[in-house]
């Protein structure tokens, strides 16, 4: 376990390179996105639209967790950057296995934002009013699921990129379109309409933040979600592996 805290904390640590401004500044920009959509639902349930069976308490709340909790529900590990910062050849050096150095990198790189943006944001909204704590403890799993499966997807679109080259900005852009568009990070899938929302919860990517979200706010049945992202971690974790083997040797870092 010393190895995983170790890279951890660097990874920590190197989110603070650019000093501690840049960093608040970016989180100021997340906030200032959150009130926004905050303000929207209030409205739309003022006018009494069709909040899709969510009340508006629980609509706050899908919201300004999705927020808190943005960077496990949509993971980002490091090996997206392979094919330009040459981060391969330094992991590939070292005696451990790949995923889960870069399981411990991304972690590391999370603790900033969850401790300088998610805690003083989510005592803010409390104190506004915004339940931002969990309706049940079912949600922890879901989460972790969630999480877990992040990194599978995560790793699956990054051997992708090795094999678009030269095109991985669009293979990025493709990932941002689909991820925001079949997640439910920003809507949640029972506002969607013609059944689309049941259909994307079945998918890979309605477990990653739609799943556990809907969990979060007591919108939806846990043992029947759990369900879902276990089968998808199941499916998904040995392609992943399947998919990194035959792709890392078709890496092509700094020309070499």
């Amino acid at each position: 376990m010393r190895p995983n805290f170790a890279t951890l904390s660097v990874a920590c640590r190197e989110k603070f390179q650019g000093g501690l401004g840049p960093l608040l500044f970016g989180f100021l920009l997340k906030g200032g996105y959150l009130l926004p959509l905050l303000f929207l639902w209030r409205a739309l349930a003022q006018g009494g639209a069709d909040l899709g069976g969510y009340t508006l308490p629980g609509l706050l709340s899908y919201t300004c967790a999705s927020s808190l909790l943005a960077p496990l529900l949509n993971v980002r590990s490091p090996m997206s950057n392979w094919h330009y910062d040459g981060r391969l050849i330094d992991l590939l050096r070292r005696p451990r296995p790949v995923f889960i150095e870069l399981v411990a990198q991304t972690v590391g790189e999370w603790v900033p934002t969850l401790l300088l943006y998610s805690l003083p944001m989510g005592v803010a909204l409390t104190l506004l009013g915004v339940r931002v704590l969990p309706q049940t403890l079912w949600a922890l799993p879901c989460l972790a699921l969630g999480v877990s499966l992040g990194f599978a997807v995560d790793f699956l679109f990054s051997c992708f990129i090795i094999h678009m080259k030269d095109a991985s900005w669009v293979a990025h852009a493709i990932r941002a379109a689909v991820t925001s568009l079949l997640s439910g990070a920003v809507i949640p899938f029972d506002l969607l309409p013609w059944g689309l929302g049941r259909l994307f919860g079945l998918l890979p990517l309605g477990s990653l933040a739609g799943a556990p979200l809907a969990v979060y706010v007591g919108a939806r049945a846990a043992l029947p979600t759990l369900a879902v992202q276990a089968f998808w971690n199941a499916a998904l974790w040995p392609l992943a592996a399947l998919a990194f083997r035959r792709s890392r040797e078709r890496m092509v870092s700094y020309g070499g």
